[in-house]
């Protein structure tokens, strides 16, 4: 069972996603903020990250670099999720060093074909 770390601030998000991932068999750990979510990487060694971009404390960008700065979480595979949706986004989270980008509202098939495409590569890899 692969083991996510969503890091996202708003309940009503964390707690929709998280209870659909877990239906669908993931581990779901949570953060909250963008610092939590790098001392949770480190600390609970996730498969996945979903990475939201407008954090508290550090925002998802500062926090992707800090978690790829890590040794051994520089191959975890990162999902930023945003609502922003503007030109240079997309370029920005993966300058930061995401893998993939989903905006929200989350279009959760899209989301979970993106992540098993990550996890296989890790896999792979």
């Amino acid at each position: 069972m692969p083991k996510i770390l969503l890091v996202e601030d708003n309940e009503h998000n964390w707690d929709m996603l998280s209870r659909r991932l877990e239906r669908r068999g993931y581990e779901v750990v949570l953060a909250f903020d963008g610092q939590q979510g790098v001392d949770k990487a480190a600390s609970e060694a996730p498969d996945l990250i979903l990475m939201d971009i407008n954090l508290p404390v550090l925002d998802g960008r500062e926090a992707t670099r800090r978690i790829r700065a890590t040794p051994d979480l520089e191959v975890v595979p990162i999902i930023a999720l945003t609502a922003h949706a503007m030109a240079g986004d997309r370029e920005k989270a993966l300058e930061a060093g995401c893998d993939d980008y989903h905006t929200k509202p989350v279009d959760l098939p899209k989301l979970l074909a993106q992540m098993e495409a990550l996890l296989k590569q890790e896999e792979a890899g």
